[in-house]
């Protein structure tokens, strides 16, 4: 395919006109299940090789859920799928033209599982404390936040094995203070219920960052968000959303991936050398964010820039 054959996925203006309304679009097709099927299989082969994965198993005290955060940054599938152009020119089209992939996670679920708060988050303060991406300001007062998330399915994603929740147009207004204090008890993992639905968020209780203790959130304006695998969901984190638990087939489990986008005039992890959550740790030596589209021109974070042999970290420019 030359230049000028290359096809334009930007949002038209009628997606962008839903997506400013209800914060979300989706499901998107970005691989062929088939497809899918064969990447997931290699990736998750690759996962165990750690050699050059840039958090080190000793700092993460043995917390599955952030051992895999930013495994772009080593197995090459997975980079090649944060720069696809199906995601990239969709996510251009709502941040701008100059973008950074800062995080990526994988969101598993099997048999059994708890089904996942119901959450937002703008600056992901919320389990470490420490805002991880800050926006700058407009008028001298903080920006709203949040990052462009889009969570792919590497398998189909059910009702029954624990897929995604949505409230459509809940995304401008915050109802949870991420600076209030959680408390963190992995054995509470898998034991609570919250109107009847077995929820939690990771070992913490979300209701806990509530800026009202008596609000509830209206499940009644929420839904189930099915996806065949190869398709993703593209949301604002501040929207809100949850999971259900898995109550499937024991061979059946769901496999969410989660890129996280934002401007480049964003501040990453700004003033931290360390991400403390959810009962571990991961120092921040090896991390850049990946400049996906367009140009820095700010410099404010260090950038992972792709090579040969991987990645190479330019500092931050001060």
């Amino acid at each position: 395919m030359t230049t000028s054959e290359k096809t334009d996925f930007r949002l038209t203006a009628e997606e962008l006109e839903q997506f400013e309304r209800d914060g979300y679009i989706g499901p998107i097709k970005i691989y062929e299940p088939e497809e899918m099927e064969e990447r997931w299989n290699t990736i998750r082969r690759q996962l165990p090789d750690r050699s050059r994965a840039i958090y080190p198993d000793d700092a993460i005290g043995g917390v599955t859920n952030i051992s895999n955060y930013d495994r772009h940054l080593d197995i090459d599938l997975l980079s090649e799928h944060i720069m696809r152009e199906e995601i990239v020119d969709r996510v251009v089209s709502i941040l701008g033209p100059d973008v950074l992939c800062w995080r990526t996670e994988f969101f598993p679920k099997y048999p059994g599982d708890e089904g996942t708060d119901w959450h937002q988050a703008a600056t992901f303060a919320n389990a470490s404390k420490k805002p991880q991406i800050l926006w700058p300001s407009e008028d001298g007062k903080p920006a709203f936040g949040g990052t462009i998330t889009v969570w792919t399915a590497f398998t189909d994603s059910t009702k029954k094995n624990g897929c995604l929740q949505l409230m459509p147009g809940t995304h401008r207004h915050m109802n949870y203070d991420e600076s209030l204090p959680m408390e963190y008890d992995p054995d509470a993992i898998n034991k609570r219920e919250k109107d009847g639905v077995k929820r939690g968020f990771f070992g913490y209780d979300y209701r806990q960052l509530q800026k009202d203790p008596n609000w509830k959130p209206d499940e009644s304006k929420a839904f189930p968000l099915v996806m065949k695998r190869g398709e993703c969901v593209i949301f604002w984190s501040t929207l809100m959303h949850a999971s259900l638990p898995h109550t499937g087939d024991k061979k059946d489990y769901r496999m969410g991936f989660a890129a996280r986008y934002v401007p480049t005039q964003v501040r990453v992890y700004p003033d931290t050398d360390v991400v403390s959550e959810y009962g571990g740790g991961i120092p921040l030596d090896n991390y850049g964010a990946v400049l996906v589209a367009g140009e820095d021109k700010y410099g404010h974070n260090r950038i992972a820039t792709k090579s040969r042999t991987g990645y190479v970290f330019t500092p931050r420019r001060f």
